[in-house]
């Protein structure tokens, strides 16, 4: 069965994180710092901070931008929960801003009429947190100018988009974010396991951030609140958490960067397949606007219903019996612990009607043209 998603492992990725096994360090070592740096020259960002996943990544950003109970979070409903789940972990409450209907990342016209409202009510947020979604950037300049008159902070959630440009720019270089997240889940651009990084251009951001990846302590006598007493000492200064990267996963993390561009560059040829090949289909794909340089983590699909016999829940069943379609997302307010919120149907139109249509293809490196055609056949076939 072809999945959506698959890793794609190398000889080479093998034997670097082999490498780290039979070195005298599997953690904290060498490898992380040197993961970090890698990401850091590709991105331009002038910080990186690796940690065990894009969830911690988020956490920390939050705490390090000082996210805390009475304050606001916005981030899209078209996303995973982690994206929203950050900002409970800090005690503070969550909003969303509907998407666009053409690239089905954050709305700019719906934020700033959101942003209008909540001046009137004195309840801007803190933190506003655009999702990268399929891998396509936001709208940053137009947030970016937002963020500015309004004055919170951006983060960028970037876990789709490693690889990919906005404006000629790299994604996670900072230049429209206070920090941008990445993720190295094993169905993301590239892997490391699990895994996060945060990027940012700021000092202080990326110092508090290393702090709370690691329980908070510091052995950095600027840190210290007192003379230490020896070579051993160390402070904790914050109440951080056990959020750190192995070397072994840096390792994995560190060989599989090395192919990130061949990677987006196959990805990029499958869309282009599949753009080719799905045209004369009752659906429709992301826009990709010029200047958006997708890193095309997922190709989904938005089902024509209305032109077709199926259901949208028939046709992926039937994908479903030769085809490990997904589905990508569920609308986070219409999630129960959402809901509880006092979140409903309908507050969201446009990420419901999404949700309703939407079904993510195959896309990785390692899929062949051949099961390119496979699963537009068996598209057609289903469909007509």
């Amino acid at each position: 069965m072809i999945p959506y998603a698959r890793q794609s492992i190398s000889e080479n990725d093998i034997k670097a994180v082999s490498d780290v096994l039979r070195s005298e360090l599997l953690t904290q070592g060498p490898v992380v710092p040197a993961f970090e740096e890698a990401v850091c020259k590709y991105t331009g960002a002038n910080y990186g901070v690796a940690v065990n996943s894009a969830t911690s990544a988020l956490h920390i950003a939050c705490l390090a931008l000082g996210l805390d109970e009475g304050d606001w979070l916005w981030t899209t409903p078209n996303t995973f929960v982690a994206s929203a789940n950050c900002a409970l972990y800090c005690g503070a409450r969550v909003d969303f801003v509907d998407i666009d209907s053409r690239t089905w990342t954050m709305c700019v016209s719906a934020l700033e009429q959101k942003l209008i409202d909540a001046k009137r009510k004195n309840c801007l947020p803190k933190i506003v947190v655009p999702v990268h979604f399929c891998g396509l950037p936001c709208n940053m300049l137009a947030i970016h100018k937002l963020s500015q008159k309004y004055g919170f902070y951006v983060i960028e959630d970037a876990s789709h988009a490693i690889g990919g440009f906005y404006l000629g720019q790299p994604i996670g270089s900072g230049t429209y974010s206070d920090i941008t997240v990445f993720s190295f889940h094993p169905v993301k651009i590239i892997t490391s396991g699990e895994g996060g990084m945060a990027m940012t251009n700021d000092k202080d951001l990326s110092t508090k951030m290393g702090l709370l990846r690691s329980h908070g302590i510091t052995r950095d006598p600027d840190l210290m609140s007192f003379k230490p007493d020896g070579p051993w000492y160390y402070e904790q200064v914050a109440l951080g958490f056990n959020y750190r990267l192995t070397d072994i996963h840096a390792a994995l993390g560190l060989s599989q960067f090395q192919r990130l561009d061949a990677f987006v560059e196959r990805r990029h040829q499958i869309a282009d397949q599949y753009d080719t090949l799905l045209a004369d289909f009752p659906l429709k794909s992301q826009s990709r606007p010029e200047g958006y340089y997708s890193s095309m983590h997922l190709y989904v699909i938005r089902l024509q219903t209305e032109k077709m016999r199926k259901s949208h829940l028939q046709v992926f069943n039937e994908l479903r019996s030769d085809i490990l379609v997904n589905l990508h997302y569920i609308p986070l307010h219409l999630q129960p612990w959402y809901r509880n919120m006092g979140f409903n149907e309908n507050d969201f139109p446009v990420s419901e009607a999404y949700y309703r249509q939407a079904i993510s293809i195959p896309c990785y490196p390692d899929l062949t043209d051949d099961d390119v055609r496979t699963v537009t056949e068996k598209l057609r076939e289903i469909i007509e």
